[in-house]
């Protein structure tokens, strides 16, 4: 009203009528006014020259269309209906500990920071708490003269609490090494963010994490390789996946036995036999006997160099080394190499390659399950299944 008053003031003032309708302004239908109003307000009330840009805010806004400024007001209302604000049990303890700070000028006990982790729910709740986080490490340094940073216990929590929450801006700020908040980075904290993304298949999130381990220089693990192919898996990026793992391998990382599974499979079901003899190479450096997958995995390679027997051999491997409780997955891995394998591997290979592919595995898959019986395993595989999928014969 102030601001409206004023421009009247000054309508008069030069003589020239100007129709500013005050209604307008006032009805709350017209939620986004309440921002230009806040904004336009002029630090000197007696400036003609500081009121001149409010005024000419005002009255372009005055002489935009009733529709227009209804469907801005509509979207404001819809926009500040999804906003969440901190919930109550968070605020009341962000206030206690901000109090103990400020007021009472003492470090808050360590429990109530811990309790703030459980109960945060929303963003808000994680802004709040990244919030007393600075103000707690500007009091250690100041007053206590404290200079380290939290422990890492506190901080992977941090990080696992913004995941849970999924305020991921905020969790990634616990990977610089550099920041006001006083948190040490781990290789911890970026599994919480890894483990969120693969649950999300998201591949994005997951190269912004390894850009951010890059940068801070936060240590591969074995642990972060199962995460980060499982996501180049899951999201079928074996382009991601041959840059990670070059990535792995070059930093020394001691690759386990699921990285190496889910490695090798990805390699055999896109059809890249060069690929998968260099990481099954690699693989027999570190570990004597295959797994399922891995075994399997290596069947598949040799079915595709046109090697049936060497395909059958190494299954014949597995059923002797394998544990009896893992032996049983035999039979299921040999029936979706006969259903499902081929049909994935065709459809990856170049299209005047096709053909050609399908005809060896058509003649090959039922070579190997000959000499699988031969060798005395009881192989119960409809093999018929194979040349009934139109992928095989065309």
């Amino acid at each position: 009203m102030q601001v409206v008053s004023q421009a009247r003031r000054l309508s008069r003032a030069f003589k020239s009528p100007i129709l500013l309708n005050s209604d307008r302004f006032l009805a709350p239908d017209f939620r986004f006014l309440e921002a230009p109003l806040t904004s336009l307000q002029c630090p000197n009330h007696h400036s003609f020259s500081s009121l001149t840009p409010c005024f000419s805010g005002m009255m372009q806004t005055a002489q935009q269309p009733m529709y227009l400024m209804m469907s801005r007001a509509s979207f404001a209302s819809e926009a500040s209906a999804t906003e969440r604000n901190p919930t109550e049990a968070v605020k009341e303890l962000y206030d206690k500990m901000l109090d103990s700070v400020v007021v009472k000028r003492s470090m808050p006990p360590n429990a109530w920071l811990w309790s703030l982790l459980e109960i945060c729910k929303n963003h808000d709740d994680i802004k709040l708490l990244f919030d007393i986080l600075e103000k707690l490490r500007r009091f250690r340094l100041s007053n206590l003269r404290i200079h380290e940073d939290f422990n890492c216990n506190l901080c992977r929590e941090i990080a696992k609490t913004c995941a849970r929450v999924g305020a991921l801006d905020y969790g990634k700020k616990a990977l610089w090494k550099h920041n006001v908040y006083g948190l040490t980075p781990s290789i911890g904290s970026a599994h919480h963010l890894l483990l969120y993304a693969k649950n999300h298949n998201d591949a994005k999130l997951m190269v912004e994490i390894m850009k951010l381990l890059k940068r801070n220089d936060l240590p591969l693990q074995p642990g972060t390789a199962d995460i980060v192919f499982s996501i180049c898996y899951n999201t079928n990026n074996w382009e991601l996946m041959s840059k990670y793992s070059k990535r792995f391998v070059k930093a020394g990382v001691k690759l386990r036995q699921t990285a190496f599974d889910v490695w090798m499979e990805f390699a055999a079901k896109i059809g890249d036999t060069e690929t998968l003899w260099k990481i099954e190479k690699l693989r027999s450096e570190s570990m004597k006997q295959h797994s399922l997958v891995t075994g399997f995995s290596c069947a598949k390679g040799f079915l595709l160099e046109h090697k049936p027997e060497d395909a059958a051999g190494i299954i014949q491997v597995l059923n002797q080394t394998l544990s009896d409780a893992k032996k049983s997955g035999i039979m299921a891995e040999l029936q979706k190499l006969v259903n499902e394998w081929p049909l994935e591997v065709i459809k990856r290979q170049k299209e005047e390659d096709r053909k050609a592919l399908a005809t060896s595995l058509k003649s090959d898959i039922p070579a190997m399950v000959s000499g699988l019986l031969d060798m005395g395993l009881e192989v119960s595989v409809n093999v018929e299944d194979l040349t009934s999928k139109e992928g095989i014969l065309y």
